[in-house]
């Protein structure tokens, strides 16, 4: 499957976004989707991913704040992201999985191209 991500950019903090994934090339309902961001200097780490079902699952940094969100019409996948915090700043990805674990990046073979977010204070 190939994964498309946009709707990253630059915003102050307390600001919104919403990122977007498009999928494409195989039955995108099957996979997991999940969403990483990853730092200057620093790993790669776990945001978010919704389930083929529907659940989801959070990291605590981000929860209350941000909501994935999946529609299999459109074969896209989004990430709502609100009260951004400098700490926010990071290249996000999009990636997707049939693994029942979805919080490991290694979990995932399949990888967008990531796109940037930068939150101003």
């Amino acid at each position: 499957v190939q994964l498309q991500a946009s709707g990253g950019g630059l915003v102050q903090a307390g600001g919104s976004l919403r990122l977007s994934c498009a999928a494409s090339g195989r039955t995108f309902s099957n996979y997991n989707m999940g969403w990483f961001r990853q730092a200057p200097g620093k790993e790669r780490e776990f945001v978010t991913a919704m389930r083929w079902s529907g659940s989801t699952s959070y990291a605590d940094a981000v929860k209350g704040r941000f909501t994935c969100s999946r529609d299999n019409a459109k074969n896209t996948v989004y990430l709502q992201m609100n009260s951004l915090k400098p700490e926010d700043t990071a290249v996000y990805f999009c990636a997707a999985t049939t693994s029942v674990v979805v919080t490991t990046p290694g979990r995932y073979g399949y990888w967008g191209q990531g796109t940037l977010v930068t939150v101003s204070s």
